[in-house]
């Protein structure tokens, strides 16, 4: 049976899609072996080109966008670069992070899968300027010992990320010391093996909820929302974290 994607919004010239966790978005010279693509499942799926608008981790569920024509696609890929195009997630973070705050961080850029092929190294990227909006929306205790505590603390965040860099949403979070969940390369391993042995989930737990924009042909507000792929949302269930979630976050 061919493979598809949860459809959350499509019309002529758009289409956003529920990405799961563990599928690229396009091919990466990162991850040579993988055979699995949203944009060609959605191909596939749909019966034409799709063009791809931006990035989403392949750790990372949730809404992925791509327009159905170049000239959308070039309308859409200008909006993400004036950041106007919002975006908004959820995601399960270690320790109880502050009840609300803006991360203003700047990153360096990170080289992307065509710098690889240059050769570039991080040191030889751009700063560029960063910056994040939180809000904790619900905290639990463990009576699992971890790293020097004899309990562990963990929140759920909502992230509004006010610039588009690489891995922005990861490294801002573990420069607060408070990292994600799930998170093989900015998290902490501890953390993450717990969550495994405990919960059975050995995804990242980070998902896009919601994304608005004016639409590329008519210029209408579009707001699309995605609810919780239901491996996150058992674990949601499993902090006691349910009544948190919007309605339209629930499975």
């Amino acid at each position: 049976m061919k493979e598809t994607l949860p459809v959350l919004y499509q019309d002529d010239q758009i289409i956003a899609v529920h990405k799961p966790s563990g599928l690229l978005v396009h091919r990466s010279m990162i991850d040579r072996h993988e055979t699995r693509f949203a944009m060609q499942i959605v191909r596939d799926q749909i019966g034409q080109y799709v063009y791809p608008v931006h990035r989403l981790d392949k750790g990372t569920s949730g809404i992925l966008l791509f327009a159905l024509n170049p000239q959308a696609g070039r309308v859409l890929s200008e909006a993400f670069e004036a950041k106007t195009i919002g975006k908004e997630y959820l995601a399960v973070v270690r320790g109880w992070l502050p009840e609300a705050g803006h991360i203003d961080h700047p990153l360096t850029r990170q080289a992307d899968d065509y710098g690889n092929q240059l050769g570039l190294a991080s040191q030889e990227l751009a700063v560029q300027d960063a910056e994040t909006r939180f809000t904790r929306l619900a905290t639990a205790e463990l009576a699992v010992a971890n790293d020097r505590y004899p309990t562990s603390r963990y929140a759920l965040a909502h992230l509004h990320p006010l610039t588009g860099r690489r891995h922005q949403l990861r490294r801002h979070m573990k420069h607060l010391s408070h990292p994600i969940i799930g998170d093989a390369t900015y998290g902490k391993g501890p953390h993450n093996r717990m969550f495994a042995e405990r919960f059975g989930i050995q995804r990242m737990l980070l998902a896009c909820t919601r994304m608005y924009f004016a639409h590329p042909a008519t210029g209408i507000q579009v707001d699309i929302h995605c609810p919780l792929a239901a491996d996150m949302h058992s674990i949601i269930d499993a902090l006691g974290w349910h009544d948190a979630l919007l309605p339209q976050q629930q499975p």
